[in-house]
């Protein structure tokens, strides 16, 4: 199987931020996407759809764009994890960390 896998070999480093690896297996990709310690977004082209499944729930990013360049709108959550940040925005997610939930019981008040 060989196919090719995009990643970040170094995040930090603009001159080199792409770069086209070729991998063996599915595994050996995911792998080498997850050795960061970053995690903002990540990006694949597949029409298998169990390897979507498959690779799109394996990656350690808080976006997973499968066959499109551009994944980020308004209606979408937006946000990473590891050292990427934490929470979201946009979409009703984005709301949660603004928004303090509570319980209010009231019993027979109109005794």
């Amino acid at each position: 199987m060989r196919k090719r896998f995009s990643h970040w070999e170094k995040p930090l480093d603009i001159s080199e931020a792409w770069k086209i690896t070729k991998f063996s297996t599915e595994q050996e990709a995911i792998d080498a996407a997850n050795a960061t310690e970053f995690g903002l977004a990540s990006y694949f082209y597949t029409r298998d759809i169990g390897r979507i499944y498959r690779v799109g729930e394996a990656l350690e990013y808080g976006m997973v764009g499968v066959n499109v360049g551009i994944l980020a709108t308004e209606h979408v959550p937006f946000g990473g994890v590891k050292q990427s940040g934490l929470g979201r925005e946009g979409s009703h997610f984005g709301m949660d960390d603004y928004v303090e939930v509570k319980y209010l019981c009231i019993g027979d008040v109109l005794k």
